[in-house]
């Protein structure tokens, strides 16, 4: 039986687009890339043969366009996993709600997601100015416990064994973290053998929570150097950023393929960062638009 979604669970514009994108269904291509920052929406877009819309609607901007015959959304979040909350279930809801009758469309579309982000590596192979492809992520931001099927889409495995090893077991203080694959075919697709591959940590913070000190001490000071030193199955944690958890998992409840690759500009360990960056991006941002 198809499912009908009130006005209280989603919210349509009178103009027929979704409440906070305000985008319409027929402006959603297959393939989308998502970035944080608004002003990098025009910048992917740059690359594109041609433009249909360009759309700005309270912090998120929409453009969809085509890039060597592939019809491509590009489209800001902001930062963190709570925006992409925001910004999954109504990418999900334009591709699979008829807006007109509010309920669940018989055919489903299946998104091909690509979040293009900057991120702070932990290990001594991700040095500032390489790319990292997050074949799994690890949620310290809570989100996808809030939904039913979170276990079967996670690794509950490796999810213990980190919590044994931040010596979090019991702390009702701590997140409970999910770890979450990123789709495999969109991974080989997108890295290929150029990208590192590495699991990375989605944190609920830019400061306290991937372990800066300013003027607030931290609960843990040690925290990061668990984490750097963390290893699952020969694997280890190579990257902090602050979406790319929300962005697999509720891509892989929802039924769309999705994965975020970023480049690194500050490396927590070295104590180095480079926030003049827009020519390594630029190649980032060619390099996916070709393998998407």
């Amino acid at each position: 039986m198809k499912r009908y979604f009130p006005p209280s669970e989603l919210l349509i514009e009178p103009n027929g687009a979704v409440y906070h994108l305000g985008v319409k269904p027929e402006q959603l291509a297959d393939r989308v890339i998502l970035v944080g920052d608004p002003g990098r929406v025009p910048l992917v877009a740059s690359f594109f043969d041609k433009q249909e819309c360009d759309i700005h609607h309270r912090e998120f901007r929409t453009i969809t366009g085509s890039y060597k015959e592939k019809r491509i959304t590009v489209l800001s979040t902001g930062i963190g996993c709570d925006n992409v909350d925001i910004v999954m279930n109504e990418l999900d809801a334009l591709a699979n709600i008829d807006f007109a009758t509010r309920y669940e469309k018989e055919q489903l579309r299946s998104l091909q997601i690509v979040r293009i982000g900057t991120c702070g590596g932990l290990q001594s192979h991700t040095p500032v100015g390489s790319y990292i492809c997050s074949e799994m992520s690890v949620g310290f931001d809570g989100l996808l416990n809030f939904y039913a099927g979170r276990n079967s889409v996670c690794n509950l495995t490796m999810e213990r064994a980190l919590i044994n090893h931040l010596g979090w077991s019991g702390n009702m203080c701590q997140p409970a973290p999910y770890v979450i694959a990123a789709d495999e075919e969109l991974v080989q697709r997108i890295a290929k053998d150029d990208m590192t591959r590495g699991i990375t940590i989605s944190c609920g913070g830019f400061f306290g929570p991937q372990g800066r000190q300013l003027r607030i001490p931290l609960a843990d000071p040690h925290q990061n150097d668990k984490i750097v030193s963390f290893m699952y199955e020969g694997r280890q944690i190579t990257n902090f950023e602050m979406e790319s958890s929300a962005l697999a998992g509720l891509s892989a409840l929802l039924g769309h393929k999705a994965v975020t690759v970023c480049l690194v500009i500050a490396h927590r360990i070295f104590k180095e960062a480079d926030v003049d960056y827009n020519t390594k991006m630029k190649e980032l941002i060619h390099t996916v638009l070709d393998r998407l």
